[in-house]
C-alpha cells in the first residue's frame, strides 16, 4: 500500500507529518517577489535597483531615483513618511526596492517602496515568524516532483506539479496570483483536491465493519412479480443493490435516499422478503407512519408472513414471534432478539445514539444485523460521493406518479386571489395545508402566528383543524383531518407523514425563513397520487431570488444541490455542525469533478492494499 513519506523530524514538530499536511496547514498566505523586474506593468508589484537622486518634496513624500536596468528615472512615493525614511532613502544610496507601479502621463511611480535585502527568488509567506518561518522556507526550497510522486504515486501528476508550484512559484505564477488576488486555475484545483482527499481519507478510517449475523438470500422476485403494479426503475435498482449488500458475511450499512413520494415502502417490503425466514424490524418516527406502513403490509406482504405493530398506543401481534416488527422509538425499550435485518425510516428524525442503540440491541456474539436507513431528504450526489467513504448509498430518483405542482411566491397583495383558490379547491373536495412559523404571537415576527390565523380561518371556513409540535393529540387530529377536514393549520415541526391523497395545496407563511430542503419536504405533501398540486410561498420579501429559484425546480435532488450552494455542508466528519462553512477551498455545490478525482485516487490506494 502506498503510504505518504514522513517528513524530517524538525518539520514534524510543527504538526506536519506528510506533504499534504504541509499543503493544508501551511498554505502560503502570499508571496514576496525579489526577482529584478525587466518591464513595468501598471498596478503590479516590481523589484527595482535604484539610485537615490534627490527629494522633490519630502513633505509630499516623493523621492526621485534612477533605475539603471531600465535606464529610466522613477519616483518613489511614501505615504505618511517618518524621519527614519530619510535615513533609509539617502541621496546617493543604491538600493533594491519593491512596490506597486503606477504610470500616469508617461511618468513612473513606485508606491510605498520597501527595501529588499536579497534578490533572485519569489518567497512564500507562511504567517509564522522567526525560526519557524526560516525552517519552512528552507524546507520547501528542497522539495521536488520526485519527492511528491514518491509520497503520492496515486495522485494525478498535474495536481502534484501544481502543488510544487505553490511552494516554489515562478514569475508567471506570481503575476497570475497577484492578478487574481489569490490562488487560481490549476493551483486552486490542487488545493481543493488535497482538502477533499484528506477529508475522505479520514472519513474512510472511521468506517467500522462488523460480521453479519448471517447472509440474507430470501426470494423477493416472486413477490415483486405478484404486485398489482410495476415498480419504478429507481425502486428496482435500489432493491437489487440492497439484495447484493444483504447477501454478505459483513453487516451492511446502507442508506436508501429518495424524494418525497418515491415509494420507499415497497423497497422496505422487498428487503423484508430478502431477510425471510429471518426476522426484520423497522423503526419509524411517528405512530401515524408506523400504522400506515403496517396497513400497507397487510395489503402487500404475503399472508403467511406475520407482522407486528408496536407503538405507545398500538400493540398488535407478537414481538417475539413475528417475522416483521414495525414500531416507533418504543421499540428501544423492549427486549427483542433474533433479528437479522434492522431498518430505520426517516433516519434524520432519530439521533445517532438512538440508531446505535437499535443496532446494538440485536448484536449476537459480536455479530450485527444488516442495517438499512431510509431517508426522504435527498442529498446531492457530491455529498454522497464523499459520505460513501463511510456509508453505502442507493438512490431512488424517479417517482411512481409524475408530480404536477405549481409553485409561486406570493405576498399580502395576492391574499384575495389565494382565498379564491382555496375556496375553489375545497369545492372540488380537495384539502389545504397552511404552515405557520410560530404557534403564539411574537413581537419579533412580521407574520401572523398559528393562533392568530386560526381565528380568521375558523370564521370564514368549515372543517378547519389545528395542531402543532407540542399538541399531544396531533396524531388524532391528523387522522380526523384526513377523513373529514378542509383546512389544516400547523407549524413546520409537525411531521405530516400521514398519507393525504386529497391534499392539493400548501401555503407556507414566512417561507424565506426556512431551508430549501424543508420547503421541498413540505411541498412534497401535495400531489402524492398524481393530483394537481399547488405550493404558495407567502413572503414579505417579494424579490427573494432563492425562493424564485426554488419555484422553478421540482426535483428534490436538484433542490438539495441548490441548498448546498446556499448553506454549505456543515461538519460532515463529526456531525456536530449541520450547516455552514466546512471547507476552506472546496465548494460542494460546484466541485463534483474534483471530488470524483480525489475519490478515484483513494480507490487506487485501496486496490494497492488488496
Amino acid at each position: 500500500m502506498n503510504l505518504p513519506t514522513l517528513l524530517p523530524q524538525n518539520i514534524q514538530k510543527l504538526g506536519i507529518k506528510t506533504l499534504f499536511d504541509l499543503v493544508l496547514k501551511f498554505t502560503p498566505k502570499g508571496y514576496t517577489n525579489t526577482l529584478l523586474s525587466h518591464e513595468l506593468i501598471p498596478n503590479t508589484q516590481v523589484v527595482l535597483e535604484v539610485e537615490i537622486l534627490r527629494y522633490s518634496s519630502f513633505k509630499n513624500t516623493k523621492v526621485l531615483c534612477y533605475a539603471p536596468l531600465l535606464k529610466k528615472e522613477i519616483e518613489l512615493v511614501i505615504f505618511h513618511a517618518k524621519a527614519y525614511h530619510r535615513a533609509i532613502f539617502r541621496v546617493g544610496e543604491k538600493l533594491i526596492v519593491s512596490g506597486k507601479v503606477q504610470i500616469q502621463g508617461g511618468f513612473i511611480s513606485v508606491i510605498q517602496p520597501k527595501v529588499v535585502k536579497q534578490t533572485g527568488k519569489i518567497l512564500p509567506n507562511f504567517q509564522v515568524r522567526g525560526a519557524k518561518d526560516l525552517l519552512l522556507k528552507d524546507f520547501v526550497a528542497t522539495l521536488d516532483l520526485p519527492f511528491f510522486s514518491q509520497s503520492y504515486s496515486n495522485v494525478p501528476l498535474e495536481i502534484l506539479e501544481s502543488l510544487l508550484l505553490i511552494f516554489q512559484p515562478n514569475l508567471e505564477f506570481f503575476m497570475e496570483y497577484s492578478r487574481n488576488h489569490g490562488f487560481f486555475g490549476r493551483s486552486l484545483e490542487a488545493l481543493k483536491f488535497v482538502e477533499i482527499y484528506e477529508y475522505m481519507r479520514k472519513l474512510r478510517s472511521k468506517k467500522v465493519e462488523f460480521p453479519s449475523i448471517c447472509p440474507l438470500q430470501g426470494d423477493f422476485r416472486a413477490w415483486q412479480k405478484s404486485l398489482p403494479f410495476k415498480l419504478t426503475k429507481g425502486q428496482e435498482g435500489a432493491i437489487l443493490e440492497i439484495s447484493s449488500a444483504l447477501n454478505s458475511s459483513k453487516s451492511a450499512r446502507r442508506v436508501i435516499v429518495g424524494d418525497v413520494g418515491c415509494g420507499k415502502t415497497m423497497v422496505i417490503f422487498a428487503s423484508v422478503l430478502m431477510a425471510y425466514p429471518k426476522r426484520s424490524a423497522l423503526m419509524v418516527p411517528t405512530s401515524i407512519l408506523a400504522k400506515q406502513i403496517y396497513n400497507e403490509s397487510q395489503k402487500y406482504l404475503p399472508q403467511h408472513m406475520s407482522v407486528a405493530l408496536w407503538t405507545q398506543k398500538s400493540k398488535i401481534g407478537d414481538l417475539e414471534q413475528s417475522d416483521f416488527v414495525i414500531g416507533t422509538h418504543a421499540l428501544l425499550y423492549q427486549k427483542m432478539q433474533n433479528f437479522a435485518l434492522v431498518m430505520v425510516d426517516e433516519q434524520h428524525r432519530f439521533g445517532t445514539a438512538q440508531r446505535n442503540t437499535l443496532e446494538r440491541m440485536f448484536e449476537e456474539n459480536q455479530k450485527r444485523p444488516h442495517i438499512l436507513q431510509f431517508s426522504a431528504t435527498p442529498i446531492p450526489r457530491t455529498l454522497a460521493m464523499i459520505e460513501s467513504e463511510f456509508l453505502d448509498f442507493s438512490f431512488i430518483r424517479d417517482l411512481p406518479f409524475a408530480k404536477d405542482i405549481t409553485s409561486k411566491v406570493i405576498s399580502k397583495a395576492d391574499f384575495k386571489e389565494l382565498i379564491a383558490h382555496i375556496q375553489r379547491e375545497i369545492s372540488l373536495k380537495h384539502q389545504i395545508l397552511i404552515i405557520y412559523p410560530l404557534v403564539e404571537e411574537s413581537e419579533k415576527m412580521d407574520y401572523l402566528s398559528l393562533r392568530e390565523g386560526e381565528e380568521f380561518w375558523r370564521r370564514y371556513f368549515n372543517g378547519v383543524y389545528v395542531t402543532h409540535g407540542k399538541d399531544k393529540a396531533k396524531e388524532e387530529v391528523l387522522e380526523e383531518f384526513r377523513d373529514k377536514g378542509n383546512i389544516l393549520l400547523a407549524t413546520t415541526v409537525v411531521e405530516v407523514g400521514i398519507s393525504l391523497p386529497n391534499l392539493s395545496s400548501i401555503v407556507i407563511v414566512g417561507a424565506e425563513r426556512l431551508g430549501l430542503a424543508t420547503l421541498h419536504q413540505l411541498r412534497g405533501r401535495v400531489s402524492r397520487n398524481g393530483l394537481k398540486g399547488y405550493c404558495f410561498l407567502y413572503s414579505n420579501q417579494g424579490k427573494n431570488e432563492r425562493l424564485k429559484r426554488f419555484c422553478q425546480i421540482q426535483s428534490g435532488f436538484e433542490i438539495a444541490q441548490m441548498d448546498l450552494e446556499y448553506r454549505n455542508s456543515g461538519d460532515l466528519l463529526s456531525g456536530e455542525q449541520q450547516s455552514g462553512k466546512q471547507f476552506e477551498w472546496v465548494n460542494l455545490g460546484s466541485d463534483e469533478k474534483v471530488v470524483a478525482m480525489a475519490k478515484k485516487a483513494l480507490k487506487e490506494v485501496s486496490n494497492e492494499g488488496n
